[in-house]
């Protein structure tokens, strides 16, 4: 399977501060990667490093180019949406997607529309007089429809109510993606994106915490609800993180072994939310 961007010791520095610390990428053809962090982790200045937006040291290859100095070329087959995007608010809807349709040869103008069916964004609207979520409606339809090998989306759903985010991810499963498009989504909205990734990635402080597939969480992490006696036991095996449930603990373990915990209460596969928040630090109860 081919590699779409490989990136080694990536780091961007805002002053002194270390915005993204040595961050290693690989990402295959074909894959869904969740690249989850709390804000302000270094999310979009990873994105923007891998889109030649920002200087940053490190090597990096994206579709064969180094964006830093072949952007336009590697443009040709990348698309993108930032948190911070904006739009021409001067121009009708239709307006821009006659703009898009005569600047960008890949661009479907049918797609798009077929997208904004299920919207309320009328053709005619002035882009200024759209409400917030709706400019993102009309900025992910134009994106979506660009028939590109990379697609990068940076909070793609902000603004959105939780019906059209909803909406929004099954598009993208089923109507856009495809086993030669790569997709990175970057969010800190686990629950949203977890049930369509293939690969994620979460960082925090602008360094890499956890890099796997999805398919091998599950034999890397367990999660472990004990009541009564089982608890001190299963605090001394070293938990990554844990919360209270009724009665008792629901504890994360990290590469210990099953049989060392089964026997102490009834093992579970975590979610990708639970292990987020075991690896933030932030689930561990003192």
């Amino acid at each position: 399977m081919a590699t779409i961007i490989n990136a080694t010791g990536i780091k961007k520095y805002f002053g002194k501060d270390k915005a993204v610390d040595s961050i290693d990428m690989r990402v295959r053809a074909g894959t869904i990667l969740g690249l989850i962090g709390p804000n302000g982790a270094g999310k979009t200045t990873l994105l923007r490093s891998l889109l030649g937006l920002c200087d940053c040291e490190g090597e990096i290859d994206v579709l064969g180019f180094d964006p830093r100095y072949q952007r336009s070329k590697m443009l040709d087959q990348v698309c993108s949406i930032a948190d911070t995007a904006v739009l021409p608010g001067w121009m009708t809807v239709k307006q821009l997607l006659d703009y898009v349709d005569g600047v960008h040869p890949r661009f479907n103008r049918a797609r798009a529309l077929r997208f904004l069916e299920d919207t309320e964004v009328g053709l005619k609207s002035r882009i200024w007089k759209l409400s917030k979520g709706m400019v993102v409606q009309l900025h992910l339809a134009i994106v979506m429809s660009v028939d590109a090998r990379l697609l990068v989306l940076d909070e793609p759903t902000l603004g959105l109510d939780i019906m059209y985010r909803k909406h929004f991810f099954e598009q993208l499963l089923n109507d856009y993606y495809d086993e030669q498009r790569t997709i990175i989504i970057s969010t800190h909205q686990v629950d949203e994106v977890e049930n369509i990734l293939t690969d994620v990635m979460f960082i925090r402080s602008g360094k890499t915490l956890l890099n796997e597939r999805m398919d091998t969480l599950a034999e890397r992490y367990l999660e472990l609800h004990v009541v009564g006696p089982g608890i001190e036991q299963a605090q001394a095996l070293k938990p990554i993180g844990q919360r209270s449930i009724l009665g008792g603990k629901a504890f994360i373990f990290e590469d210990t072994p099953r049989e060392a915990l089964v026997q102490l209460g009834e093992p579970r596969v975590p979610t990708v939310s639970d292990i987020f928040v075991a690896k933030m630090g932030t689930g561990v109860e003192q």
